[in-house]
């Protein structure tokens, strides 16, 4: 099977049951933001600093693939009730983050991203999950079909943000403080 169709030279893709939508349809728009964010965690998931956040990365990642393949569905429920992310997903970022935070120090002040190329990498994956989030929302504001989007979303950007300060740490670089 060659990769390219042809199909979508006229400004048209596919969705999962062959329906046809424009490439600048709300509901690409937030594919391509998923799909954008699975590669950031894969990124930071090959990153020797990372090594032990690895397959959690790589939970993350499936259960992004969930929401991508729900999203490339349309509204079909039977799709979206048996491809969400695990009930118990946003509980599991929660397990990480409360893990990872336990050591840090409290912030006190907004934190200016930087430091470590990874530490960065982790900050460009959090507004990119932020990015998402937004795009799911808005295609779901009136469809409630996958209402966990949100959360799951919210919550795995909270998880990046403690990642990149629980990478500072390890590494013992000194978090950038911003002071007004």
């Amino acid at each position: 099977m060659k990769i390219y169709t042809r199909t979508g030279d006229d400004g048209t893709t596919s969705l999962a049951g062959g329906s046809r939508i424009p490439k600048h349809h709300a509901r690409i728009e937030a594919l391509g933001s998923i799909d954008e964010l699975i590669s950031w965690l894969g990124l930071l998931r090959d990153l020797k600093e990372n090594s032990g956040h690895k397959d959690f990365l790589i939970h993350l990642q499936s259960q992004l693939m969930k929401f991508a393949a729900v999203i490339s569905s349309g509204d079909d429920r039977k799709v979206a009730e048996k491809l969400l992310p695990d009930e118990e997903s946003v509980k599991a970022i929660e397990d990480e983050i409360d893990k990872m935070a336990k050591d840090l120090i409290p912030l006190e002040y907004f934190i200016i991203p930087g430091g470590n190329v990874i530490v960065s990498y982790c900050h460009i994956a959090r507004c990119v999950c932020r990015r998402a989030e937004r795009k799911v929302l808005k295609l779901y504001s009136k469809n409630k079909i996958i209402p966990l989007a949100g959360v799951f979303l919210n919550r795995l950007s909270d998880y990046l943000f403690i990642l990149s300060r629980k990478i500072s740490s390890d590494l013992d670089i000194e978090e950038t403080n911003w002071l007004i």
